[in-house]
C-alpha cells in the first residue's frame, strides 16, 4: 500500500498534488494539510491531528480523527496512522516551510519513522528528501543538484560516486563540513555511509518517484 500525507507547511501545487495522489491507496491530511487537499478539489481519506488548523467542511465525506496528544506533532500522528494501516511506502508533501522550527522537527520525524517503511520520501516541487544509513543508488540523469545533510550531527565514512565533488571515506559534520549543492555528472549516482544518519536532497524532474 502506498500512502500520501499532506502536512501543513508550504502547500504543494495542484499539479504536484494530483500527480502524487492519483497513484495513492491512502490520502491523509495532517491537520491543516487537509485544507490544502480540499482546496485543490481532492477528497482525503482521513484528516488527523489536534485540528487547530483544519477547517472542517459542512458535509465532510471522510474520516476526521482528533488526536490532542502534545508529545507528537501532526505529521507524526499521520505517519503513525499510515504505519498502523500497513502502508509500505509513503510520500509526504508540505513537510517544509512556514516555520523553521517545524521544518527542522520534521527532519527528526523522518528519522523516527524511516524504518517503518520500505520508502519514506519528503517531496516538494524541486527536491525529494530521504534518509540513508547505509547506501543508495539513484538514476536521475546528469546535471541534477544533490545536497547532503548530516542529520545525526556527523556522518562518517561517506563515499559518493557520480557527483561533481566526490567524497571518499570522508566525514561530514554540522558546523564544519556538509555536502550542500553538489551535482550529478553521470546519469547514476550513489552515496554510502559507514556511520550516522544522512539526509539526501535530490533535485528531481517531472516529479518522478521511486516509491512505487
Amino acid at each position: 500500500m502506498h500512502a500520501v500525507i499532506v502536512s501543513n507547511g508550504f502547500p504543494p501545487t495542484k499539479e504536484l498534488l494530483e500527480f502524487e495522489t492519483e497513484k495513492a491507496d491512502l490520502i491523509i491530511g495532517a491537520d491543516g494539510g487537509g485544507n490544502t487537499i480540499l482546496t485543490h478539489g481532492i477528497t482525503p481519506d482521513i484528516v488527523i491531528g489536534d485540528l487547530d488548523s483544519f477547517k472542517k467542511p459542512e458535509n465532510a465525506d471522510f474520516d476526521i480523527i482528533l488526536d490532542e496528544g502534545q508529545e507528537t506533532n501532526d505529521l507524526e500522528k499521520a505517519l503513525s496512522l499510515v504505519s498502523e494501516k500497513k502502508a509500505k511506502t509513503c510520500t509526504v508533501l508540505g513537510a517544509f516551510g512556514k516555520r523553521m522550527d517545524h521544518a527542522l522537527k520534521n527532519l527528526s520525524v523522518l528519522k523516527k519513522f524511516d524504518n517503518r517503511f520500505s520508502s519514506l520520501i519528503y517531496k516538494d516541487e524541486l527536491f525529494e528528501a530521504l534518509l540513508i544509513t547505509e547506501s543508495i543508488t539513484m538514476n536521475i540523469g546528469a546535471g541534477r543538484m544533490v545536497s547532503l545533510f548530516p542529520l545525526s550531527g556527523e556522518v562518517r565514512e561517506v563515499v559518493t560516486k557520480g557527483l561533481k565533488y566526490p567524497l571518499d571515506n570522508e566525514l561530514l559534520k554540522n558546523g564544519e563540513r556538509d555536502g550542500t549543492s553538489n551535482e550529478t555528472v553521470e546519469d547514476e549516482f550513489s552515496v554510502a555511509v559507514g556511520e550516522g544518519d544522512l539526509i539526501v536532497f535530490v533535485e528531481m524532474s517531472a516529479w518522478s518517484s521511486r516509491a512505487n
